[in-house]
C-alpha cells in the first residue's frame, strides 16, 4: 500500500480541501482607514473611519498549501532601491482584522505568521487574498526561575528544575497542535525545530525523548508533590499553601495569537496540579515589560513565549546555550538568573563554540544536552506552527521557508505589486515600536527588526530556501579550514581549501586597549605561533565605495573598523561605555577569535581567523558588515549613542538603563532624542571622531565635519537618528499612532530586479509503497519515490534519505539509511535480524528525505502489518 505525503506530515495537520459554504448576504464593515498625507515635506496622520461592504465567497474550494512564485519583470528594470515608493506599517493585532481589511483593499499584506484555521479558511475562500506558508515560529512556556521565594516572600514553585521539568508531562503537545492550533501545528520538545536539519539528523535521538516525555498528568502529579512538600509547602483541599496562603502563580498570556488559548490550557493543568493561577492576559507592549525587567518582585511565573527562525536555519546548536543559559540573552534578568548543570554547560559551550572535529563528536554533545535541557526546562516547548502569511493577490515577495516574508532578509528587496515599479502599500503587524530601537541593544522583537532588515544592507543574505549565505555587497570569497573538519561546499562564490594547519598573522587584530584606544596584534598578545580553524579572506568589490549612508555619507572602512572596536571596548571595565552584559559576550566571543586583518583597502580585502566553524563554506565568511544584531549604523550614527551612553544619560541595553536609572535608548522617539540631539549638537561643532587613536587613521577631519553635517540635516528632516543603508529609510516614526512610514532610498546602488528570480521552493513529496504484511524474521523492501512537481528529484540533488522504524509499542525498533536507485526512487530494505526485533501488530515506517536545494526535510510515514 502507498500512502502520499505533503510536506513535512502536515497531511495530518492541516487543513484539508473542502468546500466552504457561507453566507451571500454582504455583510457591512466597520474599518479604521488611516491615511498618511504629506505636505511641503511633512508627514501626518489622519484616522477616517469607512463602512464598507466586505463581500463573502458563497463556495470555493480549499487547497492546502500555497506558495507564490516571485517572478522577474518581463523587461530589465532600471530602477534602483526598493521597488515601491512607499510602505506605510500600520498596527492591527487581530488576524481576522487585518484579513477583513486586506479584503476592503485598505492593508495590502499582513506581517505575521498566522496559525489560526478559521482565518486560513476566510483567506482561502477569498477571491483577492493569497499566503505563503512558513515553517519557523514556534511557541514555548517561559517560567521564571528566581526563588525559591520571591522578594514579597511568596513561593515561586518554577525556582525547582524538577518542577520545571514535570511541566513536560503536564501538558498533552498533541491536544495544543490538533485541538488548541487546529492542526495548524505539530507537537515540539526540543530546542531546536522537528522541521529544520538538526532534528532529522538525530531523529533517532527525538523520538526516545519524545516517549520518554509524553503527555502524563499523574506523573506530573507526583514529581510536583515531591517538590512542592520539599519546599515546605502544604496541599490543603487539594490546593498547595505555603506560609498559610495559596500559592498562585501568575501567567502572562499572550492575546494576538493562539498562544492566548494555549495558555488558559496551561492554567488549567496548573489548577489540576493544585496550583492557584492567576492567567493575566496582555499584548506584547503590556507583556515585554515585565518578563523581560524583573524577575524577583513576583509579577509573573511564566509566560507563553513564541519566537520565529528568521532565516532557515543550517544548524541549532547554538540554542542550547541561547535559550538554557546567561550567555543566551546577557543583561536581560532573566537570563542572568539561569543556574545550569555543570555538564550540561560544558556541552552546550563547546557546541556553540564548535568543540568538535567529527560528527560523531557533536552527536554525542547532542547526547548530553537534549535530556539535559530537558531537566534544566528553563523553557517548555509546545508546538511548531505550519503557519501562513496572507496578503492581497496582486501583491508578491520573496518570503523564508522559516521566518516567512516579515522575517526574510529579501523581502525588503522584492515586495512590489505584480509587474509594477513605484506606488505605495499599506502592510499590517500585530504590534510595532515594540521596545526602543537602537543598534546595539535596541529591540529584538520580530515586528521591529522586520522593519528594521528594511533599511540595512549586508555582506551576505540568507538564502530563503537553504539558509546558506549567498552575496550581497560582497564579490566573492575563499575560506580555508583545518584538515579533518566536516565542512563541504555548493555555491561557486566561495572557494574551500583544507590546510594541516592555518596559522594567524602576527599583525592580524586579536584584541583591544579600551585605554589606549587601539587594537593589540597577535604579535604583541602572545609569544607563540597562534593557529585558527577557519581562515576566510573576503574579497569586495570596487561599487562598494558607492554604497551611502541614508543621510548621504559614503560608506568607508572606518564603518567596518568601528564594529570590530564594538566587539571588544564595551565588554571593558576601563571603557566610558562598559556594560556587565557586554562582558559575557565578549568573553564568548574571545574564546574562538583569533584574529582579523584589512589585507588590502582598495579593493577591500579582509582576512579573518577563528576557531567557531560551520559545516557549510559558505556560512564561514565573515564580511565584517556594520550590522550590530539590533541594526545597522555608520561610525557617526553608532559614535552619537556612544556619546550619549559615556555621559550616563542614555543606555544601550535594557538592563544598563535600570543600572544606571536612564532611559532605554531610542532612536526613533521619546526622551532619548532630546540627549541625542544635545551630543550631535557637540559632536558637530568639534568634527567628533570616536575612537580617534583608531578610527583617526581612517576619518579625515572634513569627512567628519561632513558627516556629522550630514547627520545633522538627517534629523532635522526626518526628526529621529535611525540611519542604515538599505532599500528603504525611515521617514516617519508614530509611536502613538502605531505607525511607520518607509521610504524608498533612490541612492541605493542595486537594480530592484536583483532578486526578483526566486520561484517555488523546490520541497520533496515522498510517496511510500510497502508491503500488505512483514514477517517477524523475514526480509522486507519498501520503494521510496521522491518527486517535485511529479517529476523525479535528481539523485544528485538529494543530500539523505534515512527511516526510522517503530515497532507496535510505539519505540524506535531500528533505524537505517535509504538506498538510492534512480532518480526519484530509493529503496528501504529490511533484514532478517531488523525485523526479528519487531513484534507482531501495526509496525510504522517514517523516511526522512533532506533535500540539498532546501533546507526542511520532508517526512513521510506509512503503517504496515507485522505478522508472527
Amino acid at each position: 500500500m502507498s500512502k502520499k505525503s505533503v510536506f513535512f506530515a502536515f497531511s495530518l495537520l492541516m487543513v484539508m480541501s473542502m468546500i466552504l459554504s457561507a453566507c451571500a448576504t454582504p455583510t457591512p464593515q466597520v474599518i479604521e482607514k488611516t491615511v498618511v498625507v504629506e505636505k511641503a515635506g511633512e508627514t501626518t496622520v489622519e484616522k477616517v473611519i469607512e463602512t464598507v461592504e466586505v463581500e463573502k465567497i458563497v463556495e470555493k474550494t480549499v487547497e492546502v498549501e500555497k506558495i507564490v512564485e516571485v517572478v522577474a519583470t518581463a523587461e530589465p528594470s532600471t530602477r534602483k532601491g526598493g521597488w515601491l515608493d512607499q510602505i506605510v506599517i500600520i498596527e492591527e493585532p487581530s488576524a481576522q482584522a487585518a484579513v477583513r481589511r486586506m479584503e476592503a483593499g485598505e492593508v495590502d499584506a499582513y506581517f505575521y505568521t498566522v496559525a489560526k484555521p478559521d482565518v486560513l479558511k476566510t483567506v482561502q475562500a477569498s477571491a483577492v487574498l493569497d499566503y505563503q506558508n512558513s515553517y519557523g515560529s514556534y511557541n514555548e512556556l517561559t517560567f521564571n526561575t528566581y526563588g525559591p521565594e520571591f522578594t514579597t516572600g511568596k513561593l515561586n514553585p518554577f525556582f525547582s528544575a524538577k518542577i520545571r521539568e514535570a511541566m513536560n508531562w503536564a501538558i498533552d503537545r498533541d491536544y495544543i497542535a490538533q485541538e488548541v492550533t487546529g492542526g495548524l501545528a505539530i507537537p515540539r520538545f526540543f530546542c531546536f525545530a522537528p522541521t529544520f536539519a538538526d532534528y532529522a539528523r538525530y531523529a533517532d535521538l527525538a523520538a526516545q525523548y519524545e516517549t520518554y516525555y509524553a503527555y502524563n498528568l499523574e506523573k506530573a502529579k507526583e514529581v510536583v508533590t515531591a517538590e512542592m512538600e520539599a519546599m515546605g509547602a502544604t496541599l490543603v483541599d487539594g490546593k498547595w499553601t505555603y506560609n498559610n496562603e495559596p500559592v498562585e502563580v501568575i501567567g502572562l498570556l499572550r492575546t494576538e495569537d493562539e498562544r492566548l488559548q494555549i495558555g488558559h490550557y496551561f492554567a488549567t493543568q496548573l489548577e489540576e496540579l493544585g496550583f492557584t493561577v492567576d492567567p493575566q492576559e496582555k499584548t506584547s507592549a503590556e507583556a515585554a515589560p515585565i518578563w523581560q525587567g524583573t524577575v524577583e518582585d513576583g509579577q509573573w511565573n511564566w509566560y507563553t513565549g513564541g519566537w520565529v527562525s528568521t532565516a532557515v536555519p543550517r544548524t541549532e546548536e547554538d540554542n542550547f546555550t541561547d535559550f538554557y543559559m546567561p550567555e543566551g540573552w546577557p543583561g536581560t534578568p532573566l537570563w542572568d538568573s539561569y543556574v545550569n548543570d555543570p555538564a550540561y554547560r560544558e556541552a552546550a559551550l563547546k557546541l556553540y563554540n564548535r568543540e568538535y572535529s567529527t560528527l560523531e563528536e557533536r552527536r554525542a554533545l547532542f547526547e548530553v544536552v537534549i535530556p539535559g535541557a530537558m531537566k534544566e526546562a528553563q523553557r517548555v516547548w509546545t508546538s511548531n506552527r505550519a503557519s501562513f502569511t496572507p496578503y492581497r493577490k496582486e501583491v508578491t515577495a520573496v518570503g523564508d521557508l522559516a521566518g516567512a516574508i516579515y522575517g526574510s532578509q529579501l523581502w525588503p528587496y522584492t515586495l512590489r505589486r505584480v509587474g509594477e515599479e513605484g506606488g505605495a502599500m499599506t502592510v499590517a503587524m500585530p504590534s510595532i515600536l515594540t521596545n526602543p530601537w537602537n543598534p546595539i541593544g535596541g529591540s529584538n522583537w520580530i515586528y521591529d527588526q522586520s522593519l528594521v532588515r528594511a533599511t540595512q544592507d549586508y555582506g551576505t543574505i540568507s538564502d530563503p530556501w537553504t539558509g546558506l549565505a549567498i552575496p550581497q555587497r560582497i564579490e566573492r570569497a575563499e575560506v580555508t579550514v583545518k584538515e579533518g573538519l566536516p565542512v563541504g561546499v555548493t555555491a561557486d562564490w566561495v572557494t574551500l581549501t583544507f590546510a594541516p594547519e592555518i596559522q594567524v598573522p602576527t599583525d592580524a587584530f586579536v584584541d583591544w586597549n579600551p585605554e589606549t584606544q587601539t587594537f593589540i596584534t597577535v604579535g604583541e598578545a602572545f609569544t607563540e605561533t597562534q593557529t585558527a580553524a577557519v581562515k576566510s579572506v573576503v574579497y569586495y568589490p570596487e561599487s562598494l565605495w558607492d554604497v551611502t549612508w541614508h543621510d548621504g555619507s559614503p560608506f568607508d572602512i572606518a564603518d567596518i573598523m568601528m564594529f570590530m572596536i564594538m566587539r571588544f571596548d564595551r565588554g571593558y571595565e576601563a571603557s566610558a561605555v562598559y556594560d556587565p552584559a557586554a562582558a559575557t559576550t565578549l568573553a564568548v566571543f574571545k574564546s574562538t577569535f583569533k584574529g582579523f586583518k584589512i589585507a588590502s583597502e582598495n579593493p577591500l580585502v579582509i582576512e579573518y581567523y577563528t576557531d567557531n566553524w560551520q559545516p557549510d563554506a559558505e556560512n564561514n565568511v565573515t564580511s565584517l558588515w556594520p550590522n550590530y544584531g539590533y541594526g545597522s549604523a555608520g561610525w557617526h550614527s553608532l559614535g552619537l549613542g556612544l556619546l550619549a551612553e559615556a555621559a550616563k544619560e542614555v543606555a544601550f541595553t535594557q538592563a544598563k538603563s535600570k543600572t544606571i536609572e536612564k532611559e532605554w535608548m531610542n532612536y526613533i522617539s521619546g526622551p532619548s532624542l532630546t540627549v541625542l540631539a544635545t551630543h550631535l549638537i557637540s559632536a558637530t561643532a568639534e568634527s567628533y571622531i570616536p575612537y580617534a587613536p583608531t578610527l583617526g587613521q581612517y576619518i579625515t577631519a572634513e569627512e567628519a565635519t561632513t558627516r556629522w553635517a550630514n547627520y545633522t540635516e538627517w534629523n532635522r528632516t526626518k526628526g529621529h537618528f535611525w540611519l542604515g543603508a538599505g532599500p528603504y529609510y525611515i521617514e516617519r516614526a508614530f509611536p502613538v499612532e502605531g505607525m511607520v512610514v518607509l521610504k524608498s532610498y533612490p541612492a541605493f546602488v542595486d537594480f530592484s530586479s536583483k532578486w526578483a528570480g526566486f520561484g517555488k521552493p523546490p520541497i520533496p513529496v515522498v510517496d511510500i509503497t510497502a508491503p500488505a504484511e512483514v514477517k517477524v524474521g523475514g526480509e522486507a523492501a519498501f520503494d521510496v519515490a521522491v518527486t517535485f512537481e511529479e517529476l523525479p528529484y535528481a539523485l544528485d540533488d538529494i543530500l539523505s534519505v534515512n527511516y526510522l522504524v517503530f515497532d507496535a509499542t510505539g519505540a524506535l525498533a531500528f533505524s537505517g539509511a535509504a538506498e538510492g536507485v534512480e532518480d526519484g526512487l530509493f529503496k528501504v530494505a529490511f533484514t532478517a535480524d531488523q525485523t526479528s526485533k519487531l513484534t507482531a501488530g501495526s509496525t510504522k515506517l517514517t523516511v526522512v528525505v533532506v533535500s540539498k536545494l532546501e533546507s526542511i526535510p520532508t517526512f513521510e510515514s506509512v503503517e504496515f502489518v507485522t505478522a508472527p
